[in-house]
């Protein structure tokens, strides 16, 4: 941990001279520059071990199980990918270099060893209209269910603990491993998992895929309608 906090010290006084240099030679870092060099922050900390990875493997709890699970999905740039497909039941998956939002939270908690597909049918099974009917069908399909926001949200409600919706006002409430869903402008939901990682006010960064899955600093970019912690 000692070598972790020297190399972060080393990347702070790296930028710290960055933006010496800029302003000496004229430069603003307004703008695109600013953009830049937070880019450049971020890539420099997640080069670092995170928290979790610095922990033995024998040690890890299911949280950080659920956060390395998402973390590998960043780390191969995860194709977004929402068409329905039909898989495996239990424990299917569409291809691994596809996948849709929902997709990374599905992968990040069975990597912990907790099948939301297998979880989410079984409880539709039981009760399928507790769940919303969105889609125009009369019973489940663990084909595409647990991949659909709103079906993880209602199981989360029914099974998980909710926690805040404002990371700013209750910090403490929010920790990795955590599930968010978030709905964008044009009302279209979307999901991620929390990480360990925070940026410079201290903010959780999250992984999530919305194109290609990354590790950002994207927490407050959209409206935050949903946050869980799985199992309560």
């Amino acid at each position: 941990m000692k070598y972790n906090r020297n190399l972060l010290l080393l990347l702070l006084i790296i930028i710290a001279l960055l933006f010496t240099a800029g302003n000496m030679c004229g430069l603003s870092l307004s703008g695109s520059g600013s953009v830049l060099l937070n880019r450049f922050f971020e890539t420099s900390v997640q080069s670092i071990p995170s928290p979790v990875e610095s922990i033995p493997p024998e040690q890890l709890t299911v949280p950080d199980l659920i956060l390395l699970g998402a973390r590998a999905e960043a780390e191969k740039s995860t194709i977004y990918e929402a068409s329905y497909q039909v898989i495996d039941y239990p424990g299917g998956d569409v291809p691994a270099d596809r996948g849709a939002c929902t997709d990374v939270v599905i992968r990040a908690f069975r990597n912990a060893g907790i099948d939301l597909q297998q979880l989410i049918h079984e409880d539709m099974l039981g009760d399928f209209k507790k769940y919303p009917q969105n889609w125009g069908l009369d019973a489940a399909d663990s084909n595409i269910d647990h991949r659909r926001v709103p079906n993880q949200m209602t199981f989360m409600d029914l099974y998980g603990h909710t926690l805040s919706l404002d990371p700013i006002q209750h910090p403490d409430d929010w920790h990795w491993g955590d599930v968010v869903y978030w709905k964008f402008p044009n009302g279209d939901e979307h999901c991620g998992i929390i990480s360990d990682r925070i940026n410079k006010k201290g903010i959780p960064l999250v992984i999530h895929n919305a194109g290609i899955c990354k590790e950002e600093d994207a927490l407050l970019r959209w409206e935050i309608i949903g946050h869980y912690r799985y199992p309560s």
